[in-house]
């Protein structure tokens, strides 16, 4: 019978084993999910297989930047628990494995699971990893930025990892620019660069929330939509980058704080990933 690529992709996810791997093993049992998972567990992927529905809370992010610094990536291998993620061999495969995807110029992390791996793919040789380690692991997020210069940083437990790229830097050395706003997005989270990045259902939703709590507070009915804008802005000025106050110095943002480091310097693009 003809098996489909969604359904091969469903084993993958159910297992962590290969998609060839996946595809024989469903060809073989027919199409039966449950016949398929018993041909995998006896090819070696049973630990895999058992653990699959496990979450992964613990783990290692690594971050790599170009040579001219125009380009970041951060890798987040995760784990179940804190002991393995502090294994030496589990953090050198993190490398090993944020390595391979600059060579290969991968931009996430499914290209990433399905990059060469010695004579397998990456999302194989986790599998592998899986058994010998006993413990669900995978590249849970893989993420790309671009700037004239981006900075890196690794919040001191190693679970907590941001990438920066700044624009209009004019020759400026721009290293503890980058590194007190990477840290101002470790610590605040922002949502988005500026407004204008911020994803459309968001705004409607804080518009919503806006006119229903002026609404609850008896505020006549043609004054919602103006107080909804109101407390819109407010949440701008929290939740975007660039219009937060900077926590090293309240009285400015962090686009005052950058403008004043270089004229006309701004944030083009961040990533923050967290595990846990």
């Amino acid at each position: 019978m003809a098996i489909t690529a969604q359904e091969v992709n469903k084993l993958r996810q159910m297992t962590g084993a290969g998609m060839m791997d996946c595809k024989k093993a469903l060809t073989e049992a027919e199409g039966d999910f449950e016949k398929a998972i018993d041909i995998l567990r006896k090819k070696g992927q049973k630990v895999s297989a058992s653990r699959a529905d496990r979450e992964t809370k613990e783990g290692t992010i690594v971050t790599h930047v170009s040579e001219d610094g125009s380009v970041g990536k951060l890798l987040s291998l995760t784990c179940e628990t804190d002991f393995v993620s502090k294994n030496d061999e589990f953090v050198a495969f993190a490398n090993i494995l944020l390595d391979l995807a600059v060579a290969n110029n991968a931009n996430s992390a499914e290209e990433v699971n399905a990059l060469p791996f010695e004579n397998i793919t990456v999302a194989e040789k986790i599998v592998e990893m899986t058994g010998k380690i006993g413990e669900k692991i995978e590249v849970s997020h893989f993420e790309v930025v671009k700037g004239e210069a981006v900075v890196p940083y690794i919040h001191s437990n190693g679970k907590l990892g941001v990438l920066v790229a700044l624009v209009n830097v004019n020759g400026a050395s721009v290293e503890d620019a980058g590194k007190d706003v990477a840290m101002q997005i470790a610590a605040m989270n922002p949502v988005a660069v500026d407004k204008d990045g911020v994803d459309s259902t968001v705004v409607e939703r804080e518009i919503e929330v806006g006119k229903d709590q002026a609404r609850q507070e008896g505020k006549p009915e043609e004054m919602l939509e103006k107080i909804a804008l109101g407390k819109l802005n407010k949440f701008y000025k929290e939740n975007t980058l660039l219009s937060q106050a900077f926590v090293k110095d309240s009285s400015k943002t962090i686009a005052q704080y950058l403008d004043s480091v270089s004229k006309g310097m701004t944030v083009a693009a961040f990533k923050r990933i967290s595990i846990g």
